[in-house]
């Protein structure tokens, strides 16, 4: 897929070492096709990175994505620069009148307080209202999806005994659904995080249909009318050192955190990672983008 951003956005130079088809916006005029619009609304702490995450994500069809970036404006973000945010990204109140053939709202590190207390809570859920009328499918990943089913649907999270984190085997639970189209019976994903929504209560909310789960991670897939909202409840998007970081962040801050399960050979975090979840999280992005947002969006937005 040709993902299409601003020429001097810097996870265009990464992605095309990388041999992805990274379009710019010059030459995306002097083709007759209408891209998809995709907003993503990043609540990562270090932008960059969940930026260059998500369009490496993006990067596996056939389709043109013109991706818009857009953060909180009743937060302020301490580890991205305000003149990266300026030149790159835009707000609700900015795009307010444009209508999305899909949206991706990121994780956020705020799961261990309750979704009232974060700053940016009411702003959240006024995203989450907007898209209803505006966003063809909204994908919510990690926080986002726990917010989510707390906003639509009543569900709260609950801490964890301690951080999940690492990698985990889920199992396909509804075949006859496209966005699992192409998965494996059993399949690895990433989770890093303090709280879960319970599983039970997920099953028992008769609007959400579970897709995937894990016996130690819960439920990992979620959809809702049918796939204008879906939730993942772990990080597909997430690249081989991630977690790796996060372990060695929350180490130099003195916390006591697990080593990532089934992440490091041998359970050594002084071994290489495997990266053992690329192809599943392509082909959930693909399907996303096929099945719910290309196949369904009208031409004319």
């Amino acid at each position: 897929m040709p993902i299409k951003t601003q020429s001097d956005l810097p996870a265009k130079e990464i992605l095309e070492n990388e041999n992805i088809f990274v379009m710019d916006e010059c030459r995306a005029m002097h083709q007759d096709i209408r891209p998809l619009q995709v907003l993503i609304l990043n609540n990562m702490p270090v932008k960059q990175d969940t930026e260059l995450q998500l369009l490496r994500a993006l990067s596996n069809t056939p389709l043109q994505v013109d991706v818009t970036f857009m953060n909180m404006q009743s937060h302020v973000s301490l580890n991205t620069s305000s003149s990266h945010l300026n030149k790159f990204y835009t707000s609700l109140k900015e795009i307010r009148h444009r209508n999305f053939d899909g949206m991706i709202v990121t994780g956020a590190p705020v799961e261990e307080i309750s979704f009232e207390e974060v700053d940016y809570w009411q702003e959240t859920c006024e995203i989450f209202d907007w898209a209803e009328s505006h966003v063809t499918s909204t994908l919510h990943i990690c926080w986002a999806a726990q917010a989510g089913f707390y906003h639509y649907y009543g569900i709260n999270k609950q801490m964890l005994p301690e951080k999940l984190s690492g990698v985990y085997e889920h199992r396909v639970s509804n075949r006859k659904v496209p966005l699992v189209r192409g998965f494996d019976d059993v399949f690895l994903a990433p989770h890093s995080r303090h709280t879960e929504t319970p599983a039970a209560a997920v099953h028992a909310c008769p609007e959400l249909t579970v897709l995937a789960e894990s016996p130690q991670a819960g439920v990992y897939l979620a959809i809702a009318e049918g796939g204008k909202k879906i939730f993942v409840t772990g990080h597909p998007e997430y690249d081989r050192y991630t977690l790796n970081s996060e372990y060695h962040r929350d180490l130099d801050k003195g916390l006591s955190v697990p080593v990532p399960c089934h992440y490091y050979p041998d359970d050594d975090p002084d071994q290489r990672p495997l990266l053992q979840w690329r192809s599943h999280s392509n082909n959930l992005y693909s399907n996303w983008l096929n099945y719910y947002v290309y196949q369904v969006t009208p031409y004319n937005l």
